[in-house]
């Protein structure tokens, strides 16, 4: 349209026109400032800008009290604390991560329609408290007179157990799978058994001596579910144990994530069927004569919580070697796990035990290594127990 001049019939002023065109032009900006809000050029992030360049431009812009405060901080923080903080996040993801494997546990167990464990549900009713470490000793269906031995030398019985698990953080169990035909005469045995002394941990498992590896990684997954603990250990029925001394040893290693203890040993393959101990996989390791890799030895080796994580998690795609000591090796090559080597977790039985007691330097196991564990240890376990246990007033006044 034309302009008029102003005070002309049917036009408006040129005031009326600039006014309305200075309103029109704030309501404008206000609606756009309500609708859009620009970034910070200091958080828009350019294509094909460098961390260095990133950074520089934060630096320049020097208006920001909050970056200079928070490059103040970094220059004074000192290392201890961020390594402190570190192994906080390590032990919150590790916590995080089990509370998941307990609940895939459950999961599991009841879409498989399996029996909840019991443990298992006055666990989920009370909350999880904490424990320094859950002992699962590896037990057969025909082991009743071991089991008697340790129920009656190392391992306490009864009301001493509750106290131990109570007072001092200690969870001891028997390790047991069930029979091919589960519910037989066997299974019905066992649960007879634990009726009497409540000290079984039963697991889904088919028992079996050429599925060790199998019943280990099922007691990890399991035990991990069941009961939140720093560490997790696993010990023969033929061998003794020092439990007080096992928990100082482990204590001093409880801050750190990821730790695998025990007697590490690198044995030779054996490729020749019908030996003991004989490798179907040799090949897997090269040549002829080979040696497998540092693992430690299968009479009592102990893991950190987020390791017996790692193995629930992802127990359906571990690998399982003949030998159970291996297998255990195998899933942590390739990780950033700290081997401990301590040699007071596999003594000798009287005199070598012995001697190191007097010495003061308490053994946690002993056993034969000829044996592989305390030869014919249902009678000789007593001898080895009065002469290198530690002492009730030991595990009683100890302070793991």
């Amino acid at each position: 349209m034309s302009w008029k001049k102003a005070g002309g019939d049917g036009g408006v002023s040129k005031r009326w026109a600039v006014l309305l065109c200075l309103g029109s032009f704030c309501l404008g900006l206000l609606f756009t400032n309500r609708m859009w809000t620009l970034p910070e050029a200091t958080e828009v992030p350019l294509p094909n800008q460098s961390v260095e360049e990133g950074k520089a431009l934060v630096d320049a812009d020097c208006g920001s009290k909050k970056v200079q405060e928070l490059q103040k901080y970094k220059d004074v923080l000192p290392d201890q604390d961020t390594h402190h903080d570190v192994q906080t996040l390590d032990k919150t993801i590790a916590t995080l991560e089990t509370e998941l494997s307990a609940a895939r546990t459950l999961q599991e167990s009841l879409l498989n329609g399996s029996p909840v464990s019991e443990d298992f549900k006055v666990s989920e009713s009370i909350g999880r408290r904490k424990y320094r470490m859950v002992i699962g000793i590896n037990t057969a269906f025909s082991s009743r007179k071991r089991r008697d031995s340790i129920r009656y030398t190392w391992m306490p019985r009864g009301d001493k157990r509750k106290k131990l698990e109570e007072e001092k953080g200690v969870i001891i169990r028997f390790v047991i799978g069930h029979s091919a035909i589960a519910g037989g005469i066997i299974d019905r045995a066992i649960e007879a058994e634990d009726r009497k002394h409540g000290d079984f941990m039963k697991i889904d498992h088919v028992e079996g001596y050429l599925a060790l590896s199998g019943k280990t990684k099922t007691y990890f997954a399991t035990a991990v579910s069941l009961w939140d603990a720093d560490f997790y250990v696993k010990v023969d029925d033929d061998v003794h144990v020092n439990i007080a001394t096992l928990g100082q040893i482990l204590s001093k290693q409880a801050w750190k994530p990821r730790v695998y203890m025990g007697c590490m040993k690198s044995g030779p393959v054996l490729s020749e069927k019908g030996v003991r101990y004989y490798e179907p996989e040799h090949w897997k390791f090269g040549e002829p004569g080979n040696k497998y890799f540092r693992h430690a030895t299968g009479q009592l080796y102990a893991i950190s919580k987020d390791l017996a994580t790692y193995i629930s998690i992802n127990k359906h795609v571990l690998h399982k070697y003949i030998n159970e000591d291996v297998s255990l090796g195998s899933w942590f090559l390739g990780l950033d796990v700290e081997h401990i080597d301590d040699r007071r977790l596999c003594c000798g039985t009287p005199p070598d035990c012995e001697w190191k007691a007097q010495a003061g330097n308490t053994c946690a196991a002993s056993f034969d290594w000829k044996c592989s564990g305390i030869c014919n240890s249902e009678g000789r376990i007593w001898e080895v127990h009065n002469k290198c246990a530690e002492g009730d007033k030991a595990l009683w006044n100890s302070t793991f």
